[in-house]
């Protein structure tokens, strides 16, 4: 027939119709076949006679592609000559070709030639709905999808020759298989015919998805709400429907005026059927080793293979809207027209601002993770629309392909690139996913602690403030179970995170608060709740953390860098909260052996001081009426602390006049008991542990003919001496503390 007469003329030595499995997941590469090296490409086809020669050789493998290829060619030549209705049962040609498409599509998946011809014959109801059934389950495409065969498909949906059940299936390959139609312009034109099968209950749902993926905002008309309207109406708040209608919304919010709901675990159903793992297995047997044969493509809102989801290289596929491999100098008008800009036209940040109102997003939603000028634009012109998709797809991606979720999913090293490329897309944009946020609510309380740990808790770093329950129950719990059941790298690791946590919360809502324009604002209530929880959260993990590991050196190193944000947070940034450290932190830290731990305290004290300094000051002021004061209770227990170091490094009095409930303070005749002599000196800062060394060394540098490292010769001038010493050694915290804290007699000398 005339139509195989072009296929067969379609197949030259350039483009053979056997499967390349170096490039068979690329979908540029697939398109630049004709322009290879010549030499590859006359090794890999033979001439005509010698697949002849060479088909019944089992051992040649260039053989049984061949023989592959010619039983393709005649499965095709067989379905497109079929006349009338022919039944599977005794047919042996119809079974030995439905066969081999079978197996070709299983082991290499199908060219492109070859969907209208299979569509055509699914749709056209020749065949009995077993075998219908089975070729479109076969339809795995090795590289792209041609639209016009998309385009036909349709048609016949319309004439409805074909059971309803076969046309669910159509759907559902249809929104698996979306984002390999190699353009989607005719498909897009056809929206209205989508939309007439919204009237069919059992379709409803696919067709909504189908909708979903194709909606752009000259598709939003007034009687396709009122439809959707009356849908709903009828069948109820149907997710599907639902999802269709918030699409609408972003679009011309002025026609939908209802109230949706904001948030949606899951709008639709789970449609890849037996397509994902077979498109996945032949991505692994065609896999090359290049980086441009691994680049994979990043599907739209829908589930997807991981054929098609994340890669060290994210390709930016061509726009719907344009036909790639039309020359680039049928867009040089495009700056004087009202045209859409193509996206992958998009090279500079000086062409996104000169056409920042005419971009189209790509149907490939997951390609703009990776590209900054993309992230630019989400950053700037803040389209609901985009973020509604990438939501969506986000949360299908992480939901399906998590490898602690699900059973069969192994494949932890393209998970791991998955997570790492969306962490890096929520740095540059400076907040966190809501679907991300959601995954990790659902993933937490599963996950061994194990699987992904950088990635994950760098996620947690980002998840957004908000005042939600779901944080207690669904990041706290998990986190401090595995926290206490893990190792102390681990126990860092999470203290790390939830640091980062509480800055990108404080950098990215509250450093610009001014607290005149905020002093009656609710939502500030809120804010102070939340981080309030987190920080006291933060203080059990700690407490029991350091009891656990018997105060490690290195776990309270990244207790205190906490501390050291939580210090700062009214001057720095502008919140009215200060929250003192647990007993359990600071006296560990206090008493510590290392002398890095001891100066970051004091250091902390100091800010600490001079925050509430800085509140005190404002409450007595009368220019300024707050909402927020901090209590006598931190102001108590501030004190508490500071008697404390003060008797402790300075005066040698920590054992009499340290007040706190779970400080230092012993009967003289319990001290006596311990043999120490002089154990009111123990912890000043000539004797404390962690100073130990600076006094040894000092006493050599004053008195290096003294053997007998006597400590008490520091005193007097000898005191300020070693002062100077310490502070000469990098010791800034201990210093900052001093002069704050200690009112010296020597200092007005």
């Amino acid at each position: 027939t005339e139509k195989m007469n072009q296929i067969r003329s379609s197949r030259t030595p350039k483009r053979p119709l056997e499967v390349d499995h170096k490039s068979q997941t690329d979908l540029s590469a697939w398109r630049k076949r004709g322009r290879t090296d010549p030499e590859k490409s006359s090794q890999n086809h033979q001439p005509p006679g010698g697949q002849k020669n060479d088909i019944n050789q089992k051992n040649d493998v260039g053989g049984k592609n061949d023989s592959q290829e010619v039983s393709l060619e005649k499965a095709l030549s067989y379905f497109e000559k079929v006349q009338g209705r022919v039944s599977l049962r005794n047919n042996s040609a119809l079974q030995k070709h439905l066969a081999a498409v079978e197996s070709i599509a299983l082991q290499h998946g199908l060219p492109p030639e070859s969907f209208e011809i299979l569509l055509n014959v699914v749709l056209s109801g020749k065949f009995a709905d077993t075998v219908n059934t089975r070729l479109l389950k076969s339809l795995i495409p090795a590289s792209v999808i041609p639209e016009n065969s998309v385009v036909t498909a349709v048609s016949w949906l319309c004439t409805n020759k074909s059971s309803g059940s076969i046309q669910l299936l159509f759907l559902r390959w249809l929104i698996t298989v979306f984002d390999f139609i190699d353009h989607k312009e005719q498909v897009n034109a056809l929206y209205g015919f989508f939309f007439f099968f919204l009237q069919d209950e059992k379709l409803c749902p696919y067709v909504c998805h189908v909708l979903y993926l194709l909606t752009r905002k000259e598709n939003v008309k007034p009687f396709r709400v009122r439809r959707l309207l009356d849908l709903q109406a009828k069948m109820g708040m149907q997710p599907h429907l639902q999802a269709l209608l918030s699409l609408y919304k972003l679009f011309c919010p002025e026609l939908v005026t209802i109230t949706l709901p904001t948030k949606t675990k899951t709008y639709f159903k789970n449609s890849e059927g037996p397509w994902k793992a077979a498109m996945n297995a032949v991505r692994q047997r065609n896999q090359g080793s290049t980086p441009l044969t691994q680049a994979v493509f990043l599907g739209t809102a829908q589930p997807q293979s991981r054929k098609r989801k994340w890669n060290t290289q994210l390709v930016l596929p061509a726009s719907s809207a344009r036909n790639s491999e039309v020359g680039t100098e049928k867009y040089c008008d495009l700056f004087s027209t009202d045209e859409t800009f193509p996206v992958e036209q998009l090279q500079t940040f000086p062409q996104l601002l000169q056409n920042i109102h005419r971009l189209e997003f790509p149907s490939q939603m997951g390609s703009v993770l990776t590209n900054p000028l993309l992230l630019h634009y989400m950053n700037c012109v803040r389209d609901e629309s985009i973020y509604l998709r990438l939501y969506y797809w986000m949360g299908q991606m992480l939901q399906e392909e998590c490898t602690w979720c699900v059973v069969d999913n192994t494949n932890e090293t393209e998970f791991k690139s998955f997570l790492e490329t969306i962490y890096k897309a929520e740095c540059f944009l400076q907040e966190g996913f809501p679907a991300c946020e959601e995954f990790l609510y659902k993933s937490l309380p599963l996950w061994d602690g194990s699987c992904c740990r950088p990635e994950i808790l760098k996620l947690v770093s980002w998840i957004p403030l908000s005042s939600s329950p779901e944080i207690k129950s669904y990041l706290y719990g998990p986190l401090a179970q595995l926290f206490f059941t893990s190792s102390l790298y681990f126990k860092c690791s999470v203290l790390e995170s939830l640091k980062e946590l509480l800055e990108n919360w404080l950098n990215c809502n509250v450093i610009d608060m001014d607290p005149e324009f905020h002093s009656l604002n609710t939502t500030l209530s809120g804010l102070v709740t939340v981080v309030a929880d987190l920080i006291h959260f933060v203080g059990r993990l700690s407490t029991v953390g350091l009891r656990l590991e018997k105060n490690s050196t290195l776990l309270l190193i990244f207790v205190l860098d906490f501390y050291e944000t939580v210090c700062d947070m009214y001057l720095k940034y502008n919140l009215p909260l200060l929250i003192l450290p647990p007993a359990g932190v600071f006296y560990p830290a206090l008493l510590s052996m290392d002398s890095v731990t001891l100066n970051q305290l004091c250091y902390i004290m100091y800010r600490y001081r001079t925050n509430l300094v800085a509140a005190k000051e404002n409450e007595e002021s009368k220019k300024k009426i707050l909402q927020f004061k901090f209590s006598n209770e931190t102001y108590r227990e501030y004190n508490q602390y500071i008697t404390a170091m003060v008797g402790c490094l300075w005066t040698s009095t920590v054992f009499q006049k340290d007040t706190h409930p779970q400080g230092l303070r012993m009967d003289e005749e319990l001290l006596n008991k311990t043999l120490v002599k002089d154990f009111k000196t123990s912890f000043n800062i000539v004797y404390h542990p962690a100073m130990l060394g600076y006094s040894v060394n000092f006493l050599k540098q004053i008195c290096p003919e003294d053997t007998t490292l006597n400590f008490k010769l520091i005193k007097g001038k000898r005191w300020d001496w070693y002062l100077e010493y310490l502070y000469a050694q990098g010791l800034e915290g201990l210093k900052v503390f001093i002069e704050s804290s200690i009112n010296r007699v020597s200092q007005a000398s």
